[in-house]
């Protein structure tokens, strides 16, 4: 049996029929979308996948300072730019 990663879930007939109100209903959080009982999809409303996208790009760019907090370095002179 699959895990559903999200509070709230819905038939895709649901999302179908009734699309307005299950994302008013969702209140910024994700939905999973099922299919035949099974997690097809996970409807996201854009603010939250702003800060997700956000938050990742935040992740990679720490992870990119530590790698490169070593070294190796290389000397400029600021004058000869």
């Amino acid at each position: 049996m699959q895990t559903i990663l999200a509070s709230r879930s819905v038939s895709v007939t649901e999302l179908k029929r009734h699309y307005a109100e299950v994302m008013r209903e969702a209140d910024n959080e994700p939905v999973a979308v099922l299919n035949h009982n099974k997690p097809e999809a996970y409807l996201v409303p854009a603010a939250l996948y702003e800060r997700l996208i956000n938050q990742i790009e935040d992740l990679i760019d720490h992870q990119t300072v530590e790698a490169r907090e070593a070294g190796p370095y290389v000397k400029v002179n600021l004058d000869e730019l």
